[in-house]
């Protein structure tokens, strides 16, 4: 069933465990994370960004697919625009039925990311989705610099940004990037930065990069406050790799069995992730404890 984000991630918040927000460009991968919750009776976010729209995962197309696939499914799924910049996009988005939209104003001034977020936020309420922000910034891995805290997220100036602008959900940085890091290096996270902002904002927190991340790093984000986890490079790789290993095993496969082995190598990526960051079982058919799901 498709519901608001906000449903999901207060639940999240409240029972202190992660939602995997994954990446879906296409059926496949759309159809590999809904199914894989339903399996591990957890709830699950579905997004892509502008550029996935514009190239591939086009929204009139994506929608359609991804309303029935959550209407055949009794765990809540939302549907989020990941990194929306544009407010006509964004408004766009919001019209066609998204259940949350995400403004990055980050790379922004202060008080100009501050007063477009909450234009967008007062919109989006208007109209039943609900918001994530921004605030710090997260680069690119292939240049990331664990040292360089300047660019992580004050918590004082988090909780002014949260005041001002009504977002329901805020993307933190404290010291993942996007995209792919240089093979061997897992980031360093500033722990004691995310149990602060935990503590001063009581609210979900949102870790974006979380591709390349480690297990032992998404745990303890988790176990620190962050309950919304994107993943798109990992997501990726795994449907890659299933398609490369299926063709190692049979070179002359044809299209549609190698689209059937990405998704099925890209439905156990997923259920095993949300082993990790605990939403596993969260949603158990016939319970009423999981607020906004009933």
């Amino acid at each position: 069933m498709l519901v608001s984000m906000k449903a999901i991630l207060d639940d999240a918040n409240k029972m202190n465990y992660g939602v995997m927000a994954m990446n879906s460009i296409n059926m496949e991968m759309a159809r590999a994370g809904i199914m894989a919750a339903e399996e591990e009776h957890s709830p699950i976010i579905i997004q892509f960004g502008p550029g996935q729209m514009k190239n591939h995962a086009h929204a009139e197309e994506m929608l359609p697919v991804i309303k029935e696939l959550s209407s055949r499914v009794r765990v809540p799924v939302a549907l989020n625009l990941d990194h929306g910049t544009d407010f006509n996009v964004i408004a766009d988005c919001i019209n066609r039925g998204f259940t949350n939209v995400m403004f990055d104003g980050s790379s922004l001034p202060y008080e100009e990311n501050v007063s477009r977020t909450a234009i967008i936020t007062a919109l989006a309420h208007g109209m039943g989705c609900s918001v994530e922000g921004e605030l710090g910034h997260v680069g690119q891995a292939i240049d990331s610099d664990d040292t360089d805290v300047d660019l992580y997220t004050d918590p004082g100036l988090a909780l002014d940004f949260v005041q001002r602008t009504g977002v329901d959900a805020l993307a933190v940085a404290i010291g993942t990037a996007h995209g792919a890091y240089p093979k061997g290096k897992i980031p360093k996270l500033d722990f004691e930065r995310l149990k602060k902002l935990k503590e001063t904002l009581r609210m979900p927190l949102v870790l974006h990069g979380g591709s390349g991340s480690g297990e032992e790093n998404l745990k303890k984000a988790v176990a620190c406050g962050i309950n919304k986890i994107n993943v798109c490079t990992d997501a990726f790789e795994a449907g890659k790799r299933s398609m490369l290993e299926a063709l190692e095993e049979k070179p002359d496969l044809d299209y549609m069995h190698l689209c059937m082995a990405a998704e099925a190598g890209m439905k156990a990526f997923v259920k095993d992730y949300m082993k990790v960051i605990g939403s596993s079982g969260r949603y158990i058919y016939g319970e009423t404890r999981h607020i906004g799901y009933e």
